[in-house]
């Protein structure tokens, strides 16, 4: 009796059933929680001193920051400090979210190669991991501003629909590196010089009201930019974003996510021999 034949067919990109992958991923949404906490824990973040560094390590930053700036300019104030602080915070909620999702395919390899699941939970449960991650930063932070004595106002709650964008940016983002890392691997090698740059030309370490006409027409290419902006204008200053600011930052995040969602699906089933 002659052996059976196994046929190895060609990997052809495409998308699969995406209703049936979509319900697949919500029924997993319990394992990702817990795929996220076990990470967590790994990094030891359910420790006091885990937690306590979490929060100290962007605030000493920012405090370090600020150094530089009262130095640099010979003057500063409380408002300068809590804006630094606030848009800081939010920033470290999308590096943390690129750091953990660059690898986040490429360290699942046993998971990928040994059970069948939606990949995409990968570069997802990293994203919540940067959710975890930020929340004890902002408590952090309105105890600052109220330290700070600034005052508190209804139009603060417009940072919520702009944590939102910026949380769809930061997911858009970890699918698209996560999948660029499967094919090339030293993106994960250029990506701090990557962070630190958006770093440098987001306002951050300056206002946007502090840059000269000329440059604020290069604020369009980055995506970073309307949402920090607004962000620190509703938090810092309780004033109302921009609808610009918001509708550029929405379009930046949809797009994003888009684009690197139909390129991971699409090449999805080939991690198994790429890893």
């Amino acid at each position: 009796m002659s052996a059976p034949l196994q046929v190895y067919e060609p990997f052809r990109a495409g998308l699969p059933p995406l209703i049936r992958y979509w319900k697949s991923l919500w029924s997993r949404r319990t394992f990702i929680a817990e795929y996220s906490r076990s990470e967590l824990r790994e990094q030891h973040f359910d420790s006091v001193f885990g937690q306590m560094w979490l929060v100290l390590n962007p605030l000493l930053l920012s405090a370090v920051y600020f150094l530089l700036i009262v130095i640099i300019r010979g003057s500063s104030d409380s408002t300068r400090y809590a804006h630094l602080t606030a848009t800081l915070f939010l920033f470290y909620l999308v590096a943390n979210s690129l750091t953990g999702g660059v690898k986040s395919i490429t360290a699942g390899q046993r998971l990928i190669l040994n059970t069948a699941f939606p990949r995409i939970m990968l570069p997802i449960s990293a994203v919540v991991i940067a959710i975890f991650k930020f929340l004890p930063t902002l408590v952090v932070f309105l105890a600052i501003r109220t330290i700070l004595g600034l005052p508190f106002s209804w139009q603060m709650l417009w940072a919520i629909p702009v944590l939102l964008i910026a949380t769809l940016l930061s997911l858009g983002l970890a699918i698209t590196i996560s999948c660029i890392n499967v094919y090339f691997r030293d993106i994960s090698s250029f990506l701090p010089y990557l962070t630190r740059t958006l770093l440098y030309l987001s306002p951050i370490l300056y206002e946007a009201s502090a840059l000269k006409p000329n440059l604020r027409a290069l604020e369009v290419l980055n995506p970073l930019f309307p949402i920090l902006d607004s962000w620190s204008g509703a938090l810092v200053h309780g004033q109302a974003p921009q609808t610009s600011h918001l509708l550029t930052g929405l379009a930046w995040a949809v797009g994003i996510f888009l684009i690197g969602t139909y390129f991971f699906l699409s090449r999805e089933r080939e991690f198994a021999v790429r890893l």
